[in-house]
């Protein structure tokens, strides 16, 4: 993974004072302290760090007017843990970079900057917390809008059980736009995760494979769908090979009706394929010819399998009625004149390298929190621009 990212630094004179008080209201527990008046009341509390180049900075202690409770301020880069910004965004970095957890600690162990593989994890796992937070609120600015929006899905192990890991994407940007763990890839599950996120980008388009439950869900959601290009050729050649093998091999006998000879429906197979891949204006017309023409190939008989002729007339049927989602992108424009070409790259880009890249070095996940945590975090440093800070995630 390239990245171009800066790590925190710690400044041990740099110093803010307070502006709220960091307790709970002593009467509503689930309120904070609404003082907003302080006096300095230490000045020196000298507070141990681990960090790369410190081993202690000075802290202050503020009173607050309103609930007479004393708590510290600590220089920029230092929290009350016992490790800096700047030590905990090295270990989440080298994390990303394809490291393990025990092979950060070992690292920086090394580097004489003892670290378990506990707090390596709790660091990485806090990151991504954060990283779904930051991206939740970036989600939800008035001004984004994600005019078409890419669906996939993908599967990971978690405790020797399969999980599907379901991700979005803006097209457009390239920017992962959301991690979710599903039960199950029905359209009724689909729905119930695609609605609020199109709903809260403004999504117009709908990327995704050729899966007869997305379908449906466009449908359900009123959105137009683009059907990935890739995926359809990708299926229409493995079946027209294994039509075209059957046909060579041992062909069915002709259904009565069907004028149909063998030769025919070779040439026939190599037609449906360059109208699939090729697109031609006038497809969805050939593609109803060719349905057409095998009308006559009757459906199997229960308990029997469908004959290679009623295959045939099924593959035309189905993509001339679904013709449209094929060429969505030919005359799709967004409001900059953006276009489309048609793919659902962008999506299977994502699960590569911020799923699957670090899946694979795994024995597999023990918790659905760790999934949806790397995965976020992956996601959300991946589409930074270069030198952004982790100063934010730690």
């Amino acid at each position: 993974m390239h990245l171009n990212v800066r790590l925190p630094a710690v400044q041990p004179e740099t110093l803010q004072p307070p502006r709220s008080c960091p307790y709970p209201d002593r009467r509503h527990r689930n309120q904070r302290c609404r003082g907003t008046r302080f006096m300095l009341h230490q000045v020196n509390c000298h507070k141990p760090l681990r960090d790369t180049r410190h081993t202690q900075v000075r802290a202050q202690r503020y009173l607050c007017l309103s609930c007479r409770r004393t708590f510290r301020v600590y220089p920029s880069g230092v929290s009350s843990a016992q490790q800096s910004a700047t030590l905990k965004a090295l270990s989440v970095l080298l994390y990303i970079l394809g490291l393990s957890y025990q092979g950060v600690s070992d690292l920086l162990e090394a580097l004489n900057q003892p670290v378990c593989k506990s707090t390596v994890y709790n660091n990485v796992q806090a990151a991504g917390a954060q990283a779904i937070q930051l991206r939740t609120t970036w989600r939800k600015q008035p001004s984004m809008k994600v005019a078409v929006l890419g669906i996939d899905f993908t599967h990971v192990k978690r405790l020797g059980q399969d999980t599907i890991v379901a991700v979005a994407s803006s097209i457009l940007s390239g920017a992962a736009l959301d991690f979710e763990i599903i039960d199950d890839e029905s359209a009724p599950t689909i729905t119930r995760w695609i609605r609020e996120l199109a709903d809260s980008v403004g999504a117009e388009v709908l990327v995704t494979d050729d899966a007869d439950a997305l379908k449906t869900v466009a449908n359900d959601l009123g959105l137009d769908q683009q059907i990935c290009r890739a995926h359809v050729n990708r299926n229409v050649h493995d079946l027209i090979a294994s039509l075209g093998t059957k046909a060579l091999e041992q062909p069915d006998r002709v259904p009565r009706g069907l004028r149909v000879r063998v030769e025919q429906f070779l040439a026939d197979l190599q037609s449906l394929e360059a109208i699939i891949t090729g697109l031609p204006h006038d497809g969805q017309q050939q593609l109803d010819t060719l349905a057409e023409r095998y009308q006559p190939a009757p459906p199997p008989q229960p308990a029997h399998k469908a004959s290679m002729w009623y295959r045939m007339r099924l593959l035309a049927l189905d993509w001339s009625e679904h013709w449209s989602r094929l060429v969505r992108f030919q005359a799709w424009r967004g409001t900059h004149g953006e276009t489309l070409d048609g793919t659902n790259n962008v999506t299977e880009q994502i699960i590569g390298q911020r799923v699957k890249e670090r899946y694979r070095t795994m024995r597999g996940y023990k918790r659905d929190a760790s999934i949806l945590n790397v995965s976020s975090l992956l996601g959300w440093v991946g589409m930074q621009p270069a030198g952004y800070n982790l100063g934010e995630l730690v």
